[in-house]
């Protein structure tokens, strides 16, 4: 028996060709999906343009204080409350009907203090569960020290960064999570229950250059989604951008990259649609909530902020908003797309040698 030669077991190599192929299938099925395709702008713009809306020109922290008589709404000037107090402008005042209805709404945090409009002791009731109603109360014990000498005040020097210019970052990059998991990782095991990847076992394609391709295509319709959106929200919100537009668009492409070979190692195996779309969930829910998308994790245990550092979206959004709101260079964010390039290497490397085209 002799041993077979090259030409009957030829050297696979990457295939650019081969690779240009499945892109181009992959970005003409997404493009005539015409659901997912509106969907895909339309969900990060409504939420931008409603927490914009929710925001213009208010305070994002406020307090809700009940008062009753509720008529006493309309006619501050008549109560005994200080007038600092009526007229400080994180102070939202709900009308209430009388003291037991404001004592349960107390007790369910619906309002975070509750005063008697017209009682001459100035008569107040916190829940004493509520950090913000010990905030409130605060805020009002400290409306009777008008007209004393305050301690000094400083105000902080340059330009002051808007809740929605802070949070944006955040609500693209969590559209790019869940377009980048979803749009990778479900739809290649969709692939392998339908039969198309066993189709595709029987040509020259190697897992590598498919997986590439894959990601290769997703990645550019996720870096479209985003200037398409960005630029749509920025001419209603003129978004504050201090450092390179550039170099944010590279940090949101390696986010982008990293996010979706993690969803290649999702898909390498398995048939089972509902078991990725938990895992899925497993995996984005997280990060959804500890990388900061919604609120900082300043002040949380570091526990916590050493847990949000071991997700890949934690990278992105601080890197973007070091650029966007402190003007960082790509020497301040180094470390940030550092770990983000090499976590991408590494996970579509585990994701080509573990794939597989039937299970």
């Amino acid at each position: 028996m002799t041993a077979p030669s090259n030409h009957e077991y030829p050297i696979k190599t990457m295939n650019l060709q081969r690779m240009w192929a499945i892109f181009q299938a992959r970005n003409a099925e997404f493009f005539r999906d015409r659901a997912a395709f509106g969907w895909n702008f339309a969900f990060p713009f409504l939420i931008i343009v409603g927490f914009g809306l929710i925001f213009q020109g208010k305070e994002f922290k406020q307090f809700q204080v009940g008062i009753f008589p509720p008529a006493a709404v309309a006619d501050l000037g008549s109560t005994t409350l200080p007038q600092a107090f009526r007229s400080d402008r994180h102070i939202i005042f709900v009308p209430v009907a009388n003291l037991a209805e404001g004592e349960t709404k107390l007790s369910h945090h619906k309002i975070d203090l509750l005063v008697d409009a017209h009682s001459l002791d100035n008569a107040y009731w916190i829940n004493d569960s509520s950090p913000n109603g010990s905030l409130a109360e605060r805020v009002f014990l400290a409306s009777f020290m008008a007209g004393k000498t305050p301690p000094e005040k400083g105000i902080i020097n340059g330009p002051q960064i808007r809740y929605i210019d802070w949070l944006m970052p955040g609500i693209l990059a969590m559209n790019m999570m869940f377009s980048a998991l979803w749009g990778v990782g479900y739809v290649i095991v969709r692939y392998r229950k339908n039969g198309t990847l066993k189709r595709l076992k029987a040509t020259p394609l190697t897992a590598l250059e498919y997986l590439s391709a894959q990601m290769l295509s997703r990645i550019f319709l996720l870096m479209f989604t985003l200037c398409v959106v960005w630029i749509g929200a920025d001419l209603i919100f003129h978004f504050q951008v201090q450092g390179s537009r550039m170099l944010l668009l590279l940090v949101f492409f390696l986010g982008g990259l990293n996010l979706c070979a993690i969803g290649l190692v999702l898909a390498a195996r398995g048939t089972s649609e509902e078991f990725t779309s938990g895992v899925l969930n497993f995996l984005s829910w997280p990060m959804m909530f500890l990388s900061e998308v919604w609120f900082s994790l300043e002040g949380s245990s570091r526990l916590v902020q050493d847990f949000a550092r071991l997700f890949p979206l934690t990278h992105l959004l601080r890197a973007a908003r070091k650029v966007m709101n402190e003007a960082a260079t790509l020497a301040d964010i180094q470390f940030e797309c550092g770990i983000l390039l090499i976590s991408t290497i590494i996970c579509l490397g585990i994701a080509a040698a573990l794939f597989s085209w039937n299970e």
